[in-house]
Formats: C-alpha cells, sequence, structure tokens
C-alpha cells in the first residue's frame, strides 16, 4: 500500500524553512568565509546570503547550489522511505502551549546555532 505524506506538522515546517539558511551558514563556517566574502564569489548581494540565513528568503536549487560552489561545496540528496518519528516530534510540539513552544522554539534555535558556530576540532 502506497501511503502520501500530504501536511507536514509546525516543527517539521518551521526545520524545512529554516534548511537552507542553516545549511548555508554550516557550509560559510565549514570553510571559514564570511557572508561578504560569499556573496562576492556567488555574484550575489550580500543582503541575498543574509536573508537566506535568517530564514527570510528561501533560495532556489540553482541559487543554494551556486552559494555552496562558491566555497567548493556541492549539496547531495538521497530519498529514503518515509520516517515518521518526526510525525511524533510534531504531535508533541502541538499538545503544549504557545509559551513552552516559544522556549522549545529557542532552545532548538540555541542548539543549531551552537552546531553551526562549532569549529572542526
Amino acid at each position: 500500500m502506497v501511503t502520501f505524506v500530504a501536511v507536514r506538522g509546525p516543527k517539521r515546517t518551521r526545520d524545512a524553512q529554516a534548511f537552507a539558511g542553516n545549511l548555508l551558514k554550516l557550509a560559510r563556517t565549514k570553510t571559514g568565509v564570511s557572508q561578504a566574502e560569499l556573496a562576492r564569489r556567488a555574484g550575489v548581494p550580500a543582503s541575498t546570503v543574509s536573508k537566506i540565513e535568517n530564514g527570510q528568503r528561501q533560495p532556489s536549487f540553482p541559487l543554494l547550489d551556486r552559494l555552496l560552489a562558491a566555497v567548493d561545496l556541492e549539496m547531495r540528496a538521497r530519498l529514503e522511505p518515509y520516517d515518521d518519528h518526526d510525525d511524533v516530534l510534531d504531535a508533541r510540539y502541538a499538545a503544549v502551549g504557545p509559551e513552552q513552544r516559544a522556549r522549545l522554539d529557542a532552545q532548538h534555535d540555541a542548539m543549531v546555532e551552537a552546531f553551526t558556530d562549532a569549529r572542526p576540532v
């Protein structure tokens, strides 16, 4: 039986919206390149890089590919069978009040920030 996942919960939607920005920031951090330098290398305004990293803009795949290529990286993707573990997390997230959601979001953002700011050992 084939099933289609048509609805994404609030947590997965938020994570998906932040994916490109987090990936780009991680790429810059890994290669030691500033936003301005990445923008110069990719031939885009520095504000474009900033907006992507801050989640204010979702880049097209060709733009994301160009930005990653500017720091000699590429993105590879694999298709995997659907895993419902995020559905469980979404249900738990939806069950808490707005104040606890805000705390969870802040903790999640801090964790992502810590990982993207970490320097390789």
